[in-house]
């Protein structure tokens, strides 16, 4: 007896296929023929199994159309760690990290991971320092977020004034995780826009934005746009005006999403931490620059007062109180096991090692491409080791390609090199861009110099092609 298979495909209710051609909507691993006599449904679970290996095969074929990460430019995300600390994610699958009292020395880690972290972004530290790991972040962002808004509300309770039109000063080339907090957490977003060849937030621009509804001001060590740092310092300086001028009282929170693991070890002269008073939270992300597969984020306090009570959950460990504060619950906890082994492995030596070493590929290759002679440098990869370049004036009012038509190009070769528009009042200017990450050697970096400039001289033998307008808008 058999019956019209939901998907397309006649099918007995034992899994065997009638005669006849495989419905679209089927997985047909032909060398499964072995083992399966039947197609495997893409969007409903089949009637019955299949042999584990099977299973993993069908999958790990599928998974080869993915971009090779070795080969992602595109991504901020790490993409290679090391043997040992895999095997310790392996061991540690199964730990969730909300279970302190379960797993109380996962938890002694992910403590020592934020007083690690505390101390190294100089916070005023008596004692245990402030902070939690997180999923990403995005997460980190959306809780220092938070305890903006709470803090705000507070001031603005004890002054006698209305609680119900918060706003956030930003730039606009801030990840979207800011503008999905302002959205979640109805929050006004005030966006300092990009001007000329300016795409990051200035601080008389971000100063001016501010009044007595601001819940604070989002800084930024490492723009996703073109990886500079923002000027965190002229921003408190600024910040200090207002309240000298106005009394608003207006505090920061730094993103530090990959420039809190760089600046530290790369440029310890500049002052963007907690050194200024006016900094109140910084987060970084671990699976960043941080070192660790994804996903792990951190977000560090400058002390008790800067985390309205309230935000906090308590939980019993060991006889002490833990403190839990989260958006998500269930988690895991390999991450942070593996950002702590990080911090053993390295160092502080170790890890200014490896941030030079990106830093000095991202600066010999942003050098090579700027003397191939169509790109223009908007960044050079001196703050973290990340840059982006636009196609020269000259050269573009003759040229028969985009840098959307050599992004594609270079994807033939297995490259993933993004091309974007720049943030609001500049997306007149198309850039690409290149995350320099530790698996990505001086070696690659010729290989990809050698396919960038195969693809130019293709297309300036093509000259009927016409330059694509628009594409993929992809960036991290």
């Amino acid at each position: 007896m058999s019956r019209e298979d939901g998907d397309g495909g006649a099918a007995d209710r034992k899994g065997t296929r009638a005669p006849g051609p495989m419905a679209a909507s089927e997985l047909v691993p032909t060398y499964a023929a072995r083992e399966l006599a039947h197609g495997v449904p893409r969007d409903r679970l089949a009637d019955a199994g299949m042999p584990p290996r099977v299973a993993y095969q069908v999958i790990h074929d599928e998974l080869r159309l993915d971009g090779f990460s070795l080969l992602n430019l595109a991504t901020f995300v790490s993409t290679w760690m090391e043997p040992e600390a895999r095997d310790l994610i392996s061991e540690t699958l199964d730990k969730n990290m909300i279970d302190r009292d379960e797993y109380p020395q996962t938890a002694e880690l992910e403590r020592r991971c934020v007083n690690i972290l505390a101390r190294l972004w100089n916070a005023p530290v008596e004692g245990e320092a402030v902070g939690t790991s997180t999923v990403g972040s995005s997460e980190a962002c959306m809780l220092a977020g938070m305890a903006l808004k709470w803090r705000w509300r507070e001031r603005q309770r004890a002054a006698g004034r209305p609680t119900d039109r918060p706003n956030l000063v930003m730039g606009a080339n801030t990840q979207i995780c800011w503008h999905k907090f302002c959205r979640y957490w109805d929050v006004e977003p005030r966006e300092v826009t990009a001007e000329g060849d300016r795409f990051t937030l200035a601080a008389p621009e971000a100063a001016a934005l501010v009044d007595e509804n601001t819940i604070g001001v989002v800084v930024i060590m490492g723009s996703t746009m073109d990886g500079r740092y923002e000027p965190v310092a002229e921003v408190a300086e600024a910040l200090d005006r207002v309240e000298r001028e106005e009394g608003l009282d207006v505090p920061i929170h730094v993103d530090g999403a990959s420039g809190a693991f760089v600046a530290p070890f790369l440029q310890p002269e500049i002052v963007w931490d907690f050194r200024l008073p006016r900094v109140q939270s910084i987060n970084t992300s671990g699976h960043k620059y941080g070192l660790v597969y994804p996903g792990v984020g951190w977000v560090v306090f400058r002390d008790r007062a800067a985390l309205p009570e309230e935000l906090v959950f308590h939980v019993s460990y060991l006889g002490g109180d833990m403190t839990d504060f989260s958006i998500n619950f269930s988690r895991p906890g390999h991450p942070v096991i593996a950002q702590y082994y990080n911090f053993l492995r390295l160092g502080f030596e170790g890890y200014r090692s490896v941030q030079q070493t990106c830093q000095d590929v991202a600066l010999y290759l942003s050098g090579e491409i700027a003397r191939l002679g169509p790109f223009e440098l908007i960044t050079r990869g001196d703050d973290i080791p990340v840059f982006c370049w636009k196609m020269s004036d000259d050269y573009a009012d003759r040229a028969n390609f985009s840098l959307y038509d050599l992004a594609a190009k270079l994807r033939e070769r297995g490259w993933l090199v993004p091309a974007y528009p720049m943030p609001k009042n500049r997306q007149d200017l198309v850039v690409q861009r290149v995350v320099v990450k530790e698996d990505f050697s001086r070696e690659l970096a010729e290989r990809l110099l050698d396919d960038l400039k195969a693809a130019v001289a293709w297309f300036e033998s093509q000259p009927g092609h016409r330059a694509t307008k628009s594409g993929s808008h992809f960036h991290h």
